[in-house]
Formats: C-alpha cells, structure tokens, sequence
C-alpha cells in the first residue's frame, strides 16, 4: 500500500504539511516540531495549551476503581487516579490548534475513549496520532496492548487516523543495549502493511543507533512511515546518536519528542530555533 496522509484538516493529515500551513514551522523537517510530554494532570494541560509545543501527548487509561461506568482518564501507570478526564482534556484542547496524541496502555480503555473521540471530532480538524506498544520489543517487559483488537476498534470509528505503533522497551546502564532486531522491524511491517492510514513509529533514542539499518529496511517499506523519537528518563544516549538519526534519514520522516537538556542541545547542533 501507498496511501498517502490525508487532506486539509484529517486526523491523518501529515504533521509537517499541518503546521506549515498554518505558518508555525518554516520548513519539512521533523526537527522543527515541538512536543509536550504527558500533560495528563490539569496544571500540566495548561502549560501544554500555553506552550509553544505543537503537539501535546498525553496518556489515557481506564481508573483503577474498575467500575464498568468509569469514564477514561488521562495518567500514567503506576499512576491510577487523575484529576482530569479524556472528556475534560478533550474539551480544553479543541479550543487550541495543538495536534494531539494519545496514548492507550490497555485495550479496555479504547472504546468509551473513541466515542469521546467521536463526540468531538467536528471540532477537531488538525492531526490526530493514537498510540499502544503492540510488539515486545529490546528489554521489554511491560504487556504489549493486542495489535488487531487495538487497530479494528480505532479504525471502526476513525478510518482516517494516524497510527502510533510501537514496541514495549527497556534500557539498562550496566549491560549492552541491543537495539531493534529484524524480527521486531518485519513482524511491525508484517501488521502495518495492510493498512491504509500513516503510522509512526516510537522508537527509544538509546536503542536507535545500534538499529540503523533495520529501522531504515522499515522506513523504505511505505511513504506512510515515519519514526518518532523518544527517550526514558534515564537513558544514556548522546547527541551523536541524535546526528547519526540526522544524517541517515529522511528529515520530514523523523520526529523528535526527547527530553532536556538534549533536545535543546540537538536543536543547536542542527540549526533548528528553539524556543522556550
């Protein structure tokens, strides 16, 4: 498949194409992109919507009460209990023109999250990424969300999102980080190539590096794939990994959602404005 991202004001409008159209990058790199990372809590949203990132990510779950009522929340695991809804984050998003990216860990949490979804799609007319790890991928350990389940039930209401699509990873200071091997990039490719949406693919900054040539077997698969980096807390990775990333893809095909001080360090390394 070759579909493209779709049209003006889809939620599979490619990110690049969005913004520059409406004038808040000046160019198609990846780089350019700003990202807010879990605004889930209240106080966190309000910095995100004032922000100048572009897009806000943030993650959903159903509370831990287990009612068969409950209504999606926005935290992340350990974290239970929030003091914001999808519903209430949904409603103070649509008045910016921010992209949105949500993240599922758990199945269950789907469904009631993409009626809310439906609720207010006509006032959300800019991108829209869903995200679940689906793949046990390096050093992960965490349970992957079901891929099939996850992608029929997302694409039952939404035929026109763009997917986010990972591994479950770990990282671990004392030993030898394998990266992304070929059984983790075909068995991704396997799911993905009969879909008709963009995806993107999450991947960690510090497994990157040793993963070049498969990440790259996986980018050349589709016009719809796209690499999104991201990075753990504690991660060891250099802003050498971040060029070689630079230097061996495609720019409108990466995008960079890491942490400070490297992602303030790789944007000066690059040339790309940062602003705070």
């Amino acid at each position: 498949m070759t579909a493209t991202a779709g049209g003006p004001g889809s939620w599979s409008e490619n990110i690049l194409e969005y913004f520059l159209r409406n004038n808040l990058i000046t160019t198609e790199d990846g780089a350019e992109i700003i990202w807010y990372h879990a605004a889930n809590h209240k106080a966190q949203l309000n910095e995100a919507l004032k922000s100048t990132a572009h897009m806000i990510e943030a993650d959903v779950l159903l509370p831990s009460d287990g009612s068969e009522y409950s209504q999606p929340i926005m935290a992340h695991p350990p974290e239970t209990n929030s003091d914001n809804t999808l519903q209430e984050w949904l409603t103070a998003v649509i008045k910016s023109n921010k992209g949105i990216k949500l993240d599922f860990k758990s199945l269950a949490a789907v469904e009631p999250s993409m009626m809310l979804l439906e609720s207010v799609k006509r006032h959300l007319k800019r991108p829209v990424w869903i995200n679940a790890d689906i793949l046990p991928g390096p050093n992960g350990n965490s349970r992957v969300v079901d891929a099939k389940p996850f992608i029929d039930m997302v694409t039952s209401f939404f035929p026109d999102v763009t997917f986010s699509l990972g591994w479950t990873t770990g990282w671990h200071p004392e030993k030898v980080n394998e990266g992304y091997s070929w059984t983790m990039v075909k068995e991704m490719e396997y799911i993905c190539k009969e879909l008709k949406q963009p995806v993107t693919f999450p991947v960690r900054a510090a497994l990157v590096r040793q993963s070049c040539s498969q990440l790259l077997w996986l980018l050349k698969k589709s016009n719809r794939y796209s690499l999104t980096i991201w990075t753990g807390k504690n991660d060891n990775y250099s802003i050498e990994d971040l060029l070689c990333i630079r230097d061996h893809f495609d720019k409108k095909q990466v995008f960079y959602d890491i942490l400070e001080p490297q992602n303030h360090e790789f944007k000066q390394a690059i040339g790309v404005k940062v602003n705070l």
